[in-house]
């Protein structure tokens, strides 16, 4: 019996010799946790199990601090209540001025800072508003914490108890704690092993896809986004290293400058069977309609994307490398360092890949590689310096910028699009369908009225698509568009929009998320000047295409020659392999699992 005694007594040691300890960072935690959640709370995960996850990190590090002789766990606890109360306040503070706490891009983003503009920031963000609002619980508690340290620091009290009662006391708050641990593990243990499962990757799109898991984990205190951080920056530091190693590898043998305007763009979460083009029966792409009409736009017919995620797109948008080839994409080059060395003026335009304190892992990982220093100065001669509530921003950018075109061009625009959230996606005033247009028993009023967004949404890129090409109808140019990949948005009887990213694989599925619209756009001049390849792209609007492929078709339009370049992934030319597989995700053959139109 003394034996139990003694051991469930050794249970509560850590906690009565850490006692300040535990209860001043235990409620530091809780006020971390509730500080960061956003107060309109709606699409927004909150973790369930805080108070469990907190007692056992709190606990633990009590233990760990108890293995420490008294002088040298003295200055441990020190050091840490000086890095826990510094990150508590970094986190709340980059919440309540940035509306997002710690990430990778912020990480990102102090290492690239100078001292000129980290006193910028200071002088900007450091207010006395600041003060006041959620810091203010961690700096009350700071203070709390400085004050009970000084009137205690030379009085010291413990928890003297006669002997007898002693005897149970400590026994039964070491059962107490045996239970409230055992009880609070087996709550948190499933974020704890997805946490880990986390940060076991060696890429940084594995990554991301684990973000995209139902189960994934959740960083629930700051030294977790911190440390999560820095993985997610040494992930990409090692691609990054590797495609900045590669940009003298790249190599342009000569150039014809075929095409002397070459558009890019690149949408975002584009149902293509939203799309009027496509044969939807609401008018959401009126413009597209009548150029297409008129035999100036060309779409594309049995298009997919090899990811449903944006940052994997982005990858193998501008890598020349193929799926299924060796190695992995960064250790091929990017199309536009081939564009840059054949002599092309290359502009880039992006409503979203920017880095930008609030940022999604998704978009960071998606563009880490476009906002390098080195590379970007490798892809691009231009490109635009903010972002915008909506992509109508990006034309006024190109009208400044287009004075620095040069005779042969390539520009790239990149698009919200429909990107979620999809009522954020097109300006009020030119919102055209509400849910009482959708005639789908069955679907509440809320999912109607989703549906109408998202139609919006597209009538909106279909003018923002229409005004780019307007920019160029008195040129030689020839316009590609293209998304980075499908969206649900209630097909059928089912009541889901976005992306399945954790299930199977299904010719549903497939269909909603993976096919795309894809079309050419030729001005008259070009129609005239390159009769061949305006041909070519009649001949092929009905031929597989994976998205993959689209470095190769470019570099063929602007007849840039290089040992890069692979004819048999260009659709437009007569070594074009239409048969190879179409592989989604490293997994499944598109053509296997399709749906026959």
């Amino acid at each position: 019996m003394k034996m139990i005694q003694r051991l469930l007594a050794g249970l509560f040691m850590p906690i009565r010799k850490n006692g300040a300890f535990f209860f001043f960072m235990y409620v530091l935690g809780l006020v971390c946790f509730y500080g960061v959640i956003p107060s309109n709370t709606r699409g927004y995960r909150i973790y369930e199990h805080p108070w469990s996850e907190l007692f056992v990190d709190v606990y633990l590090l009590c233990v760990i601090l108890t293995l420490f002789p008294e002088k040298i766990r003295k200055w441990v606890r020190r050091l840490f209540y000086v890095i826990a109360y510094s990150l508590a306040i970094i986190d709340v503070y980059c919440f309540v001025k940035f509306d997002s706490p710690i990430t990778p891009t912020m990480l990102l983003l102090v290492g690239e800072t100078n001292s000129r503009e980290a006193g910028e920031f200071f002088t900007t963000y450091l207010t006395p508003d600041i003060l006041w609002g959620r810091l203010t619980f961690v700096l009350v508690l700071l203070l709390i914490h400085i004050g009970y340290a000084v009137r205690f620091r030379k009085k010291k009290f413990s928890l003297r108890l006669h002997t007898d009662l002693s005897k149970w006391f400590y026994p039964l708050m070491g059962l107490i704690t045996l239970v409230l641990f055992v009880v609070s593990l087996n709550a948190c243990f499933p974020n704890k092993k997805a946490y880990h499962k986390l940060m076991s990757y060696d890429r940084i799109g594995d990554v991301e896809h684990e973000l995209t898991e139902k189960n994934r984990a959740f960083m629930y205190q700051p030294i977790y986004r911190l440390v999560f951080s820095i993985y997610a920056n040494r992930l990409t530091s090692k691609q990054l290293k590797v495609l900045i190693a590669g940009i003298d590898k790249a190599q342009v043998d000569s150039c014809s400058y075929t095409s002397k305007n070459i558009v890019l763009i690149i949408g975002e979460s584009y149902n293509r069977y939203h799309s009027q083009l496509y044969g939807y029966e609401k008018e959401t792409t009126p413009l597209q309609l009548e150029r297409a009409r008129k035999g100036e736009l060309i779409p594309y017919t049995d298009v997919v994307a090899p990811w449903n995620l944006t940052s994997y797109v982005f990858k193998h948008l501008f890598s020349m490398y193929i799926v299924g080839d060796k190695g992995e994409w960064c250790d091929y080059p990017l199309f536009p360092e081939l564009f840059r060395k054949a002599g092309y003026h290359v502009t880039f335009l992006t409503n979203q890949f920017l880095p930008k304190a609030r940022e999604e892992v998704y978009d960071f990982s998606g563009g880490f590689f476009l906002n390098n220093p080195e590379l970007s100065k490798a892809m691009f001669d231009t490109r635009n310096t903010r972002l915008y509530y909506f992509d109508e921003g990006l034309l006024k950018d190109y009208d400044n910028l287009k004075k620095e075109s040069k005779e042969n061009n390539l520009i790239i625009f990149h698009l919200k699009g429909q990107h979620t959230d999809y009522r954020t996606r097109c300006p009020k005033s030119k919102q055209f369908y509400t849910r009482d247009d959708y005639d789908r028993p069955g679907f509440s009023a809320r999912e109607r009225q989703i549906m109408a967004y998202y139609d919006n949404g597209t009538r909106y890129n279909d003018s923002i698509v229409n005004q780019i090409i307007t920019r160029f109808e008195d040129e030689d140019a020839i316009v590609l568009y293209v998304p980075d990949h499908g969206e649900e948005v209630f097909s059928g009887d089912v009541h889901f929009y976005g992306r399945m990213h954790s299930t199977e694989i299904t010719g549903r599925l497939a269909r909603e998320e993976f096919d795309i619209p894809m079309w050419f756009y030729c001005s008259h001049e070009y129609m005239v000047n390159h009769p061949e390849i305006y041909s070519a792209i009649i001949r092929s609007k009905d031929k597989r295409f994976m998205t993959d492929a689209v470095p190769h078709l470019l570099l063929y339009l602007a007849g840039i020659h290089s040992k890069s370049y692979r004819p048999e992934m260009n659709i437009l030319g007569e070594e074009y392999n239409e048969m190879r597989p179409r592989i989604l995700k490293n997994t499944t053959d598109y053509d296997k699992i399709r749906i026959k139109k």
